[in-house]
């Protein structure tokens, strides 16, 4: 039983469907999702040790990794461990305000990504298109700025959004028919004029992704265009070979959202399940995949790892 709050136009505590239709399947789906949950962990995890250790890794390309493997361990811990309590042990119940507070960390940690890619791009643009002023551009000052930029930004757009929500009455009831809250999911059972809200989460999903990608896109045009320009092919491939770790991290990041959004669009009547499921993949595949994609591509990270692994078998 929710306790009641006569006091207050807002429920005491949400109630978390899980993933609607699919309740019967909870158990399995939950083990790719753990096994997923643990390879982010793990793999984020180790690459912020391996830059924290290695004093030649306190370069602006690993600090901007750093700050986006932080990212993907908090956006992966905001919804996984709650997720996995729904279906292990039905533990659907979500008091009021941990609800918006799992909301705004949700979000707003997925506009830092956003930003923290896009600073990457400028990374990249500086270290080929400018490399002589490489570290003149890119000073320690600058990067903590840029940092601090990503998170004033994000904090910014997403705390109207708590204090509107919980101005609402809520008369459809405390059950929530997704895995987390998310913001719409919320705002489906408020009464009144909701409008605002879906208009304000619209626009700035819009804009942080339009705006955002443009400037990426902008990025690679002049790489492009300055690599090219370059006398042999063999170093050609090696500036080029610089990016292919951030445009790995760009496609598993927006992917899944283009994705989503064509599904949104052309499967209205699918179930609600491919939705959600859909919505998870978004949450949980960047984190796992990003360690990899660097651990693989970045011979530093690379060499440190193996190093790492050597110790443990002499």
């Amino acid at each position: 039983m929710l306790p009641s709050n006569i006091t207050s136009t807002h429920p005491a505590a949400f109630l978390l469907v899980g993933i609607p239709g699919l309740e019967h399947l909870h158990i399995w789906i939950s083990i790719p999702f753990c096994l997923a949950y643990t390879l982010a962990l793990l793999g984020n995890c180790t690459l912020l040790f391996i830059i924290r250790a290695d004093a030649a890794l306190h370069e602006p390309m690993y600090l901007f990794l750093a700050m986006l493997a932080t990212i993907d361990l908090v956006l992966s811990s905001t919804t996984l461990p709650k997720m996995l309590a729904i279906f292990w042990f039905r533990d659907r119940e979500i008091n009021f305000f941990a609800c918006l507070v799992q909301m705004f960390f949700l979000h707003s940690f997925s506009i830092m990504e956003s930003a923290v890619l896009l600073a990457m791009a400028f990374d990249r643009y500086v270290a080929i298109c400018k490399p002589l002023h490489y570290t003149t551009v890119l000073t320690g000052s600058l990067i903590t700025k840029i940092g601090m930029a990503a998170v004033a930004r994000a904090v910014t757009l997403m705390t109207p959004l708590p204090f509107l929500l919980r101005g609402f009455h809520y008369c459809r009831g405390p059950v929530i028919a997704h895995c987390y809250c998310e913001h719409m999911a919320v705002v489906r059972l408020a009464c009144g004029d909701t409008r605002f809200n879906s208009i304000y989460g619209i626009a700035v999903a819009m804009f942080i992704v339009v705006l955002d990608l443009l400037f990426v896109i902008l990025s690679y045009v002049f790489i492009l265009r300055a690599v090219l320009q370059l006398a042999s092919q063999e170093a050609r491939y090696k500036a080029f070979g610089t990016c292919v770790s951030h445009i790995g991290a760009l496609l598993s990041t927006y992917t899944p959202v283009v994705i989503s959004s064509v599904m949104h669009r052309v499967a209205r009547r699918a179930a609600p399940h491919v939705h959600i499921l859909l919505a998870i993949f978004y949450l949980l595949f960047p984190p796992m995949v990003n360690p990899i994609i660097y651990g693989v591509k970045t011979k530093q990270i690379r060499d440190h790892v193996l190093s790492l692994f050597q110790r443990k078998n002499m």
